[in-house]
Protein backbone atom coordinates (compact mmCIF):
# COMPACT_ATOMS: atom_id res chain seq x y z
CA UNK A 1 0.00 0.00 0.00
CA UNK A 2 1.33 3.43 -1.00
CA UNK A 3 1.48 5.93 1.63
CA UNK A 4 0.74 10.36 1.47
CA UNK A 5 4.47 10.39 0.43
CA UNK A 6 4.57 7.86 -2.14
CA UNK A 7 1.89 9.46 -3.94
CA UNK A 8 2.96 12.94 -3.82
CA UNK A 9 6.29 11.81 -5.23
CA UNK A 10 3.96 9.93 -7.81
CA UNK A 11 2.47 13.85 -8.40
CA UNK A 12 5.26 15.24 -8.59
CA UNK A 13 7.08 12.76 -11.07
CA UNK A 14 3.97 12.89 -13.51
CA UNK A 15 4.33 16.56 -13.48
CA UNK A 16 8.03 16.61 -14.31
CA UNK A 17 10.16 13.27 -14.31
CA UNK A 18 12.89 14.88 -14.95
CA UNK A 19 13.19 16.65 -11.99
CA UNK A 20 16.29 15.99 -9.77
CA UNK A 21 15.97 13.67 -6.18
CA UNK A 22 16.81 16.67 -4.21
CA UNK A 23 14.25 18.82 -5.92
CA UNK A 24 12.07 16.22 -5.57
CA UNK A 25 13.62 15.32 -1.66
CA UNK A 26 12.85 19.20 -1.10
CA UNK A 27 8.99 18.91 -2.85
CA UNK A 28 7.95 15.87 -0.21
CA UNK A 29 10.14 17.06 2.42
CA UNK A 30 12.80 13.84 2.28
CA UNK A 31 16.32 14.10 1.43
CA UNK A 32 17.55 13.93 -1.79
CA UNK A 33 19.09 10.32 -0.93
CA UNK A 34 15.71 9.25 0.96
CA UNK A 35 13.62 10.30 -2.29
CA UNK A 36 15.84 7.96 -4.52
CA UNK A 37 15.16 5.25 -2.52
CA UNK A 38 11.64 5.99 -2.40
CA UNK A 39 11.22 5.87 -6.49
CA UNK A 40 13.89 2.79 -6.88
CA UNK A 41 11.42 1.08 -4.80
CA UNK A 42 8.08 2.06 -6.35
CA UNK A 43 10.07 1.05 -9.73
CA UNK A 44 11.03 -2.28 -8.25
CA UNK A 45 7.12 -2.44 -7.13
CA UNK A 46 6.69 -1.70 -10.87
CA UNK A 47 4.42 0.93 -8.94
CA UNK A 48 6.36 3.34 -11.99
CA UNK A 49 5.96 1.34 -14.78
CA UNK A 50 8.74 3.88 -17.23
CA UNK A 51 8.91 7.85 -17.98
CA UNK A 52 7.67 9.68 -20.69
CA UNK A 53 7.92 13.04 -22.61
CA UNK A 54 4.72 15.14 -23.64
CA UNK A 55 5.10 15.87 -27.13
CA UNK A 56 3.54 19.29 -28.62
CA UNK A 57 2.11 17.76 -31.80
CA UNK A 58 1.15 21.17 -33.48
CA UNK A 59 4.78 21.96 -33.30
CA UNK A 60 5.20 18.90 -35.28
CA UNK A 61 2.88 20.07 -37.81
CA UNK A 62 0.11 17.86 -37.10
CA UNK A 63 -3.19 20.25 -36.50
CA UNK A 64 -5.81 17.83 -36.55
CA UNK A 65 -6.43 16.30 -33.51
CA UNK A 66 -8.97 13.52 -33.92
CA UNK A 67 -10.78 10.76 -31.77
CA UNK A 68 -12.63 8.18 -33.46
CA UNK A 69 -14.71 5.55 -32.57
CA UNK A 70 -14.60 1.74 -34.40
CA UNK A 71 -17.14 -0.17 -34.98
CA UNK A 72 -16.73 -3.81 -36.54
CA UNK A 73 -19.93 -5.97 -37.37
CA UNK A 74 -18.18 -9.17 -36.69
CA UNK A 75 -15.72 -10.68 -34.37
CA UNK A 76 -12.84 -10.52 -37.11
CA UNK A 77 -10.95 -7.69 -36.28
CA UNK A 78 -7.64 -8.48 -37.77
CA UNK A 79 -7.57 -6.81 -40.71
CA UNK A 80 -8.29 -3.46 -38.55
CA UNK A 81 -5.53 -4.20 -36.25
CA UNK A 82 -3.20 -5.11 -39.28
CA UNK A 83 -4.02 -1.60 -40.89
CA UNK A 84 -3.71 0.65 -37.58
CA UNK A 85 -0.22 -1.13 -37.27
CA UNK A 86 0.64 0.26 -40.99
CA UNK A 87 -0.31 3.77 -39.61
CA UNK A 88 2.13 4.28 -36.68
CA UNK A 89 2.22 7.75 -37.98
CA UNK A 90 -1.07 9.17 -37.43
CA UNK A 91 -2.14 6.90 -34.29
CA UNK A 92 -1.16 7.85 -30.87
CA UNK A 93 -3.11 6.00 -29.10
CA UNK A 94 -5.68 3.01 -29.75
CA UNK A 95 -7.31 1.42 -27.13
CA UNK A 96 -9.89 -1.66 -27.50
CA UNK A 97 -13.33 -0.40 -25.04
CA UNK A 98 -16.67 -1.28 -24.05
CA UNK A 99 -19.85 0.47 -25.10
CA UNK A 100 -21.04 0.82 -28.71
CA UNK A 101 -18.17 0.80 -30.36
CA UNK A 102 -15.32 -1.62 -30.20
CA UNK A 103 -12.07 0.73 -30.30
CA UNK A 104 -11.61 4.42 -29.49
CA UNK A 105 -8.64 5.87 -32.03
CA UNK A 106 -6.71 8.71 -30.97
CA UNK A 107 -5.17 10.29 -34.32
CA UNK A 108 -3.32 13.64 -35.16
CA UNK A 109 -2.87 14.71 -38.78
CA UNK A 110 -1.27 17.29 -40.55
CA UNK A 111 -4.00 18.47 -42.69
CA UNK A 112 -7.50 17.13 -43.57
CA UNK A 113 -6.32 15.65 -47.21
CA UNK A 114 -4.33 13.15 -44.93
CA UNK A 115 -7.44 12.92 -42.18
CA UNK A 116 -9.93 12.13 -45.28
CA UNK A 117 -6.89 9.38 -46.73
CA UNK A 118 -6.52 7.77 -43.55
CA UNK A 119 -10.60 7.70 -43.41
CA UNK A 120 -10.94 6.17 -46.85
CA UNK A 121 -8.36 3.69 -45.87
CA UNK A 122 -10.04 2.72 -42.70
CA UNK A 123 -13.46 2.75 -43.86
CA UNK A 124 -12.09 -0.67 -45.90
CA UNK A 125 -11.80 -2.49 -42.73
CA UNK A 126 -14.38 -0.54 -40.12
CA UNK A 127 -17.28 2.01 -39.31
CA UNK A 128 -16.34 5.05 -37.79
CA UNK A 129 -17.62 8.14 -36.50
CA UNK A 130 -14.96 10.80 -36.07
CA UNK A 131 -14.96 13.63 -33.76
CA UNK A 132 -12.23 16.65 -34.00
CA UNK A 133 -10.53 18.02 -31.02
CA UNK A 134 -11.15 21.95 -30.49
CA UNK A 135 -9.73 22.83 -27.34
CA UNK A 136 -8.09 20.77 -24.77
Amino acid sequence: MLDRTDMRILDELSKNSRITMKELGEKVHLTGQAASARVAKLEDNRVIEGYTIKVNQVKLGCFIHAFINIYIKNTHHQPYLSFIKTQEQTIINNYKISGDSCYLLECKFPSNEILDEFLENLNQHANYKLSIVITK
